[in-house]
């Protein structure tokens, strides 16, 4: 699991038939403090995330399996809205 901060909206009008219905998002991977780590992705979001909220990601086989109908074509899948962390300051977080 990895988190990140939602950072934008993707629209798409034509996508595959397994994936209408689905919201797309931009998220930036972070550290528990809050620095940007790696490039932006994209995510699927069946939770109602919006920008500006700190999510909890998972990636690839876990995100592909959410559904039991079919292996989704997607790599990274929203499970979580963060609504705080409490983390250690020891290794430089």
């Amino acid at each position: 699991m990895q988190l990140g901060t939602v950072i934008g909206n993707v629209w798409a009008t034509r996508k595959e038939d397994d994936l209408r219905g689905l919201k797309f998002l931009i998220v930036q991977p972070e550290l528990p403090n809050g620095k940007a780590v790696e490039s932006p992705f994209v995510a699927v979001d069946r939770i109602g995330a919006g920008n500006g909220d700190r999510v909890l990601v998972t990636r690839g086989t876990a995100a592909a399996n959410m559904s039991d109908a079919s292996n989704l074509p997607i790599d990274a899948l929203i499970i979580g809205i963060i609504d705080s962390i409490d983390a250690g300051t020891e290794r430089g977080e």
